[in-house]
């Protein structure tokens, strides 16, 4: 089985309950019981989840070795120079666990119209008349906890908001929070994410 989810802002990436906050489980579909996320998306981030119970695609999917694509689209503070974009784009230093790690080589690019193509958030980001903000699009091979976050801040451009907007050849286009699709073997292929 696997599930193709447009992750909520603020829903958990498992199905345990932690409080009152939402949870995969809170999905208003039923999903097969042995299922379960391929990494996971902090609660303040949204956007493509993929849920399975193939443990060979989780491996492969979870492994830095096979180096797979996951691209961001992320809502930054501030008119982001060209020098930012290139120090994102060689490899940044951040701290993971307390400790330096240089981030991998990444894909970066400005992006335009990307909240057009975005459901809304709720609640929405708050809006600043004297702040401008920029959307990116990066694209990373690895997967360090709240790397994109860590890296923006870093190039001095903290994010506001944060969605996995692509796995692979797999997109959010068109997708609202909560939704679910169910995915082929073939759909995954086409997608060259097996």
């Amino acid at each position: 089985m696997y599930y193709l989810i447009y992750k909520p802002y603020l829903m958990l990436s498992q199905f345990s309950k932690e409080g009152d906050k939402p949870t995969l489980a809170d999905l208003p579909v039923t999903l097969a019981r042995d299922v379960y996320p391929v990494g996971r998306l902090d609660a303040d981030s949204e956007g493509l989840l993929l849920l399975t119970s193939d443990t060979a695609l989780n491996h492969r999917l979870l492994n830095p070795r096979f180096r797979h694509e996951r691209t961001y689209w992320v809502q930054v503070e501030g008119a982001i120079t060209d020098e930012a974009l290139a120090r994102l784009a060689s490899g940044v230093r951040i701290s993971v666990d307390g400790k330096p790690y240089d981030t991998l080589p990444a894909r970066v690019e400005r992006i335009e119209g990307a909240e057009e193509r975005l459901p809304p958030r709720n609640p929405p980001i708050r809006y600043r008349a004297n702040i401008p903000t920029t959307w990116i699009a990066l694209t990373l091979h690895e997967g360090k906890n709240r790397q994109v976050r860590r890296m923006t801040a870093a190039v001095g451009f903290p994010t506001l908001r944060l969605v996995r907007w692509a796995i692979e050849g797999l997109t959010a286009d068109g997708m609202q929070p909560g939704e679910v699709r169910t995915l082929s073997r073939a759909d995954l292929k086409a997608a060259h994410v097996l």
